[in-house]
Order: C-alpha cells, then structure tokens, then sequence
C-alpha cells in the first residue's frame, strides 16, 4: 500500500510517498528505510522499485522529493547538498512519526548522488541505524575532474568562478543543460534517458551553481563518524560515471562495520536495471535484515 504525505524541512513542504508492506497486523510497527534519490532524481523516478522490494521483505519505506524538486516546495533543480542533509533529517523525524513504524529502527539508503548524501547524514544523526550507499560519491573535486579531460576541468573551474560571481552580483546562476555538468556515460546513457522521458518531474537545465556545490560536499571527511553503526558500499567496476574508487574510497575511510560490494560489468544506470538491479537488492535486503531486523 502506498499513501501520499507531506511534511516540512527548514520551512518548506516536501512531498514524499510511505509504502507499507502487506499483512501487518493493528498496531504493528516495522522498522522503516528512508530511500534517497540523487543528483538529478525524483522520488517516482527508480525508487518505487526499491520501494517494492524492500516492503516484500517486511520493510516500511518511504521515498521523497527534496526541496525544489517534484511538486517539493523550493528554489527550483538545485543541488544545495547540504540543505538535501536538512531534508533528510526532517524526513525520518517524519517517518518514525508513522503509525507502522518503530521510530528506533530507521534506516537510510542512498542512490548515486544520494550515497554521498546519506553517507553525511549517517555520520552526524545516530538516528540512521544502518546506511546503504549505491554507486555514491566521495569526493565532489575528484569525482567531476577524474571523469574529465584535464583541460574540460580547469575550462569548468573557470566557468564556475564566472558564475560564481555572477551569483553574488545578480542571485542568479547560469542554467545549462543537464550534460553539461552531469557527462552522460554511452554505456548507459540510454537506460537513463529512457527513463527520464517517462517522467514528467525530470529536468532537463540545471544551475551552473551545481560545480561549486559539488566541490564543497565531500562525504569521505566525516564518514568516519558512523561507526560502530554499520554501513555497506555498492559500486560497479564498470561504472563510468562514477568511479569505483569513489565507493572505495568512502569505504576506506569508514569504520567498522563495513562491507563493500563491488558488481561485475554494470553501468552507472545499470543498477536500476535486471540483473544488476537483483544484485544491488540481494545485498541491501541482507545488509537491512542482519543489522535492522524487519521485525524488531
């Protein structure tokens, strides 16, 4: 079953959506998992397929939009990183006021851009009882410069120092196209457009703003802080949007318990797709059900 909801983060409303596994009984509470889309998503973009697993392994699970995005109050597309933490944390506060819900058994999971977000959120709110990143990020300079030529970097730095400027003078960023700042991958671009085209809610320009801000957000520096909470990594070796060694890498500055998962020939969109989709599945449903039992 799913329901419509709405709550509030910094002030403003965001929309989001609470799936509730069949069969529980009056008064039962489950634990819950918070899923979080990435740098471009929206909730009803890959997330019902989450959704769906995770409520077929006994799991209350809600997905949202963060502000600005669906019919989510706020500045329109941008990425403000730390604001999406914000949200977040408003969203399980959210959750474990729901009636299904055991409010000390959340657990938070994280698609691409959303694997850096509740990879933060995770090391500062001990309410995140277990984190799942997928294909996430570590390092916002590092991850844009390694999947470009060196001189499409130092030209983007310009370019975000212009804009920059431009956003103190005016309030104002440049909006380009998505693939401007977001390079489309040819192994599995299509999968995403195809996606994309399907939902009305996906954008197409994004603010230039998105350089800086990725650059400032840089999970590695305090992914730390989540143990002795557990927290398991998915990335591909033949992920060519974001590296494998970003996953590496915030596994590596992790502390225990950890486990990292690396799949063999999937593309960046791949994990929304069969059979790697059953493969990312497999590892969270056992990750969640050893450490944030369903059934409490």
């Amino acid at each position: 079953m799913k329901r419509a909801v709405e709550f509030y983060s910094e002030g403003m409303k965001l929309c989001g959506d609470v799936y509730v596994p069949d069969g529980l009984a009056e008064g039962e509470q489950r634990s819950a998992v918070l899923l979080c889309h990435g740098y471009t998503g929206v909730k009803d973009l890959y997330l019902p397929d989450n959704a769906r697993v995770l409520n077929e392994a006994g799991y209350v699970v809600m997905t949202f939009d963060y502000k600005g995005w669906g019919n989510s109050e706020g500045g329109r597309s941008r990425l403000a990183p730390y604001s999406r933490v914000a949200d977040v944390q408003a969203a399980m506060t959210f959750l474990q006021l729901q009636p299904e819900v055991n409010e000390e058994n959340i657990g938070i999971y994280g698609t691409s851009y959303g694997g850096a977000t509740v990879s933060w959120v995770g090391a500062i709110d001990k309410r995140a009882k277990c984190i799942v990143s997928v294909v996430g990020i570590g390092n916002g300079a590092r991850w844009m410069s390694r999947v470009r030529r060196m001189d499409e970097w130092f030209d983007l730095l310009d370019r975000s120092k212009a804009d920059r400027e431009q956003r103190a003078l005016t309030g104002q960023s440049e909006m380009v196209e998505r693939s401007e700042i977001l390079l489309p991958d040819r192994q599995s671009a299509e999968l995403a457009a195809a996606a994309r085209r399907e939902n009305p809610a996906a954008v197409g320009t994004i603010p230039v703003e998105y350089v800086d801000d990725t650059i400032g957000f840089n999970p590695e520096w305090v992914v730390g802080q989540i143990s002795p909470r557990p927290i398991l990594f998915i990335t591909s070796d033949d992920d060519r949007l974001v590296p494998q060694e970003e996953s590496e890498q915030l596994y590596a500055h992790a502390g225990d318990p950890k486990k990292l998962v690396v799949l063999h020939g999937a593309g960046h969109y791949e994990v929304y797709a069969e059979p790697a989709f059953s493969e990312v599945m497999k590892e969270t449903v056992a990750w969640y059900q050893e450490h944030l039992p369903a059934k409490p």
